[in-house]
């Protein structure tokens, strides 16, 4: 190595911020992860007149202006509501300083499935109503799907900043905090905020609703009796620093970020492939610099769905002589689309910190098809030092996180 180069940074997550129909605030999801708490309620989003079934996982307890400090939460949106009240969780968690914070050269990015499809609902709504010329700009202005990261850029007043919103669907969590693992590692940035967001709205319900995968009362991944998701929303955003920055300030870390994998196989729109979310599992193993043998436990995508939890567990057995166990926290906090994989992931975190494994609630049989330790209905205690967080999404994108205990030695 020339003297002029520097080697690839160590990755650690110092702060955590999360939104999500099971708690606000770290300490809240932390609670409801260990007590498999449910969110489950029928929706109110819009109006379910017709559907025969209309559950789902909305966040009921959020008033903006409490976690909104620098911006009229009225200009936002609803998911860049999420976006930015997360982020403010996050940085407050991690001990930075807004003036420290806005010292530091900085990466936001934010994965999403739907940005403010919500807000669009609304607006498609008010003209079939009241015809084309009630259109409203001010809702035209929040609907741009940027706006879960400039949200952030103008809350906590960055200067020196990317800002990028990711828009792979349900893996877009992951795709975020990777291209934030990546601009640590080599320096592009100093801090990254990344993650996910998405609310809850009509568009997408119906579209899982007409193919047949929208559950009638509860998500129950693995189970032989699963009949699908239900639809969630909320924000995950993870705080990054290099494990420089995060010794000398004395921070907190949760874990150290390893690696991770992509891929998109485009084999079929909506169906997942076995063989290539294996390849991206063996993708990730290999940039994480492990072997399947160290996972200590597999947060998988784990939608409920047959395809999904069939294929998914096909794909674990493919690469894993003997799998883990292998949960999902959709049963408690559904499909939360972009966010999915960012709350997974701030999950993995605090499992490893706490020593524990969250559970698949509302389990009663496991598939035999799937035939995986889902840890059913209880949290397990268990010491975690490496854990791998799955997401997949339409189109055949596929992204692996690996979390790992930190240690002082690499």
């Amino acid at each position: 190595m020339h003297d002029n180069e520097q080697r690839p940074r160590r990755v650690v997550i110092t702060g955590l911020g999360v939104v999500t129909s099971i708690g606000l605030g770290v300490q809240a999801f932390l609670d409801g992860l260990r007590a498999g708490r449910s969110g489950v309620k029928p929706i109110t989003a819009f109006d379910t007149t017709g559907f025969a079934h209309a559950n789902g996982c909305e966040v009921d307890d959020f008033d903006p202006a409490q976690w909104i400090h620098r911006t009229d939460p009225d200009e936002l949106g609803r998911a860049t509501q999420f976006s930015v009240a997360a982020a403010n969780m996050a940085v407050a968690d991690s001990g930075l300083s807004a003036e420290e914070l806005r010292r530091r050269r900085a990466l936001v990015s934010v994965g999403t499935t739907d940005a403010e499809s919500r807000d669009l609902d609304g607006l498609v709504a008010q003209q079939l109503e009241h015809g084309p010329e009630s259109w409203a700009p001010e809702v035209v202005r929040r609907t741009q799907a940027g706006g879960l990261s400039l949200g952030i850029v103008r809350e906590l007043g960055l200067t020196d900043v990317e800002a990028l919103t990711i828009p792979t669907a349900c893996s877009a969590g992951n795709y975020a905090i990777g291209s934030g693992f990546d601009a640590i590692r080599h320096g592009d940035a100093e801090i990254a905020l990344c993650g996910g967001a998405d609310a809850v709205c009509r568009k997408t319900f119906s579209g899982f609703y007409r193919l047949g995968t929208i559950a009638p009362d509860a998500c129950r991944p693995f189970d032989k009796d699963r009949r699908g998701i239900l639809t969630g929303e909320g924000a995950g955003i993870l705080l990054m620093e290099s494990l420089e920055s995060a010794r000398a300030r004395g921070a907190r870390i949760y874990a150290e970020v390893l690696g991770y994998g992509l891929n998109c196989d485009a084999h079929h729109p909506v169906a997942p492939d076995r063989d290539s979310l294996a390849r991206c599992m063996e993708i990730a193993h290999r940039n994480a610099g492990i072997k399947p043998e160290d996972i200590d436990f597999i947060s998988a995508h784990g939608t409920g769905t047959k395809a999904n939890d069939v294929t998914e567990a096909g794909a674990i057995r493919q690469v894993f002589s003997t799998p883990p166990p292998v949960v999902s926290i959709k049963s408690m906090i559904g499909h939360s689309m972009g966010a999915a994989s960012a709350l997974a992931s701030a999950a993995c975190a605090l499992a490893i910190v706490e020593g524990f494994i969250p559970p698949t609630i509302n389990h009663r049989e496991t598939d035999p098809e799937c035939g995986v330790d889902c840890v059913p209905n209880e949290a397990r205690a268990a010491e975690l030092n490496m854990v791998q967080n799955n997401a997949l999404a339409f189109g055949g994108n596929n992204a692996v996180l690996i979390l790992g205990r930190y240690r002082e030695a690499s």
